[in-house]
């Protein structure tokens, strides 16, 4: 008997080569957390395909062959995307990404803008092409608290680029402390917003009218 067999997912690093060869303007870490906002909205009309064609302001990159396009897609929707729908589970929470930093005001730049456009790509999931999202109380609490980390990471930046400010190699070390623990509430905040959004689409599915067959 033969049994169906799923074709292999691409990996990370294959999803990123494949962003670069396409020139994606949204840099890999910043596309993992658009996609998982737009998984996690409660906005119901939101999907994959959509979410992978803003990634290019709206409308997908001109292909030579429909072969390119099948492994774009595939690799964007059928792999990343798969993969991160497991962070909607409660044991199974999202991390950042991680990379080695050294205490540096560039290494600090660095980091504070990956983190910076972290947390724009979630917001601008969840939001996709909305102006305005209902959010359940816990996930609109949760986004109010991203945005301050979000200013947080931001004037990190600014300080550690301006050769104006001093910094000591021992204040660095203890910048770059904080932003590994604010990259861990970040963490926090949305894992709660995730699963918050979750409980809203289920009991947004439940209240729906079932549909009853039609009488001939």
């Amino acid at each position: 008997m033969t049994k169906r067999t799923d074709p292999p997912q691409a990996s990370d690093e294959q999803v990123r080569a494949l962003l670069e060869r396409h020139k994606c303007p949204v840099p890999f870490h910043e596309v993992r957390t658009r996609l998982l906002g737009n998984i996690a909205t409660p906005n119901m009309s939101a999907s994959p395909i959509r979410a992978v064609e803003d990634l290019w302001a709206g409308e997908l990159p001109v292909f030579d062959t429909i072969d390119e396009a099948n492994e774009l897609i595939g690799a964007l929707v059928a792999g990343l995307w798969n993969r991160l729908t497991r962070h909607q589970d409660r044991n199974s929470p999202f991390r950042l990404m991680r990379v080695e930093t050294a205490p540096t005001r560039e290494g600090l730049a660095a980091l504070a803008l990956m983190r910076r456009q972290e947390l724009d790509g979630f917001i601008e999931g969840l939001f996709g092409r909305e102006e305005a999202i209902d959010l359940p109380e816990r996930a609109s609490r949760g986004l109010d608290i991203l945005a301050e980390m979000r200013a947080l990471f931001a004037a990190v930046q600014d300080v550690a680029t301006d050769p104006s400010k001093a910094a000591t190699d021992k204040a660095m070390e203890t910048t770059l402390k904080h932003i590994r623990e604010m990259t861990k509430n970040a963490e926090h905040e949305m894992h709660a917003i995730i699963l918050s959004c979750k409980r809203a689409r289920k009991q947004m599915l439940d209240t729906l009218p079932a549909q009853k067959p039609t009488l001939h």
